[in-house]
Parts: structure tokens; C-alpha cells; sequence
């Protein structure tokens, strides 16, 4: 489950980089969940085919990202709006601390962007 969690994310930040078959091929086995039989039969290809062309996009976007950091980043400002909406519910927080901590948490974020 982790794993496709894990390349769904990669190819929502990289996927465009790919070409319209790797695209193709890709989105049937991790969105739409297909074996690699039914996406071999489907594109005329050979099961190993369809097994090393995810392989090789896998390692693709995984490379775009560790080049890149785009979804270390996007998880790291999305933490950032959690500890926000976090303080917005703290209701006996006197106006200097919160503040204070909404300006440490933006430094963070723009820190994150730069």
C-alpha cells in the first residue's frame, strides 16, 4: 500500500515528464490497478515489458525526485499549514505567543520555498 501511495505522489509532481505511453502504461498499473497481464493484452506488449517499463518510470520520477525535492517540500510546508490550523484552535493563546509562532512557522515555509 505504502509503495503506491509512494508512486502516486511521484507521478502526480513528475508525471508530465514522462512520455504519453510511459503515462499510459504507469497510470494503468497504479491508479487504475490493472495487472500486468491485463496491461500487456491491452497495449500488445509482453507482461516483462509492462513489469520493467513501471520499474524503469518508478526509478525515473524517483530520480526526478531526489534531484528535486518537490514532495520533500510539499510535505514538509503541508506540516507547516497543520501547526497553523492547530494554533487557530487554541483559543486561550495570548495574541503575542500566537504571533510569535505564526511568524517562526512562515519563516519555516519561506525558508522551505527558498
Amino acid at each position: 500500500m505504502k509503495q503506491i501511495v509512494e508512486q502516486g505522489l511521484l507521478y502526480d509532481f513528475y508525471g508530465e515528464l514522462l512520455t504519453e505511453h510511459q503515462k499510459k502504461i504507469y497510470e494503468a498499473a497504479v491508479y487504475e490497478d490493472m495487472s500486468l497481464t491485463e496491461i500487456a493484452d491491452e497495449n500488445g506488449i509482453s507482461k516483462q515489458g509492462v513489469h520493467d517499463l513501471i520499474k524503469r518510470c518508478t526509478n525515473t520520477l524517483q530520480g526526478y525526485e531526489d534531484r528535486l525535492h518537490m514532495i520533500k517540500r510539499f510535505e514538509a510546508i503541508k506540516l507547516r499549514a497543520e501547526e497553523i490550523n492547530a494554533l487557530a484552535d487554541e483559543e486561550d493563546l495570548p495574541c503575542a505567543v500566537l504571533r510569535d509562532k505564526l511568524k517562526a512557522i512562515s519563516g519555516n515555509i519561506i525558508e522551505e520555498l527558498t
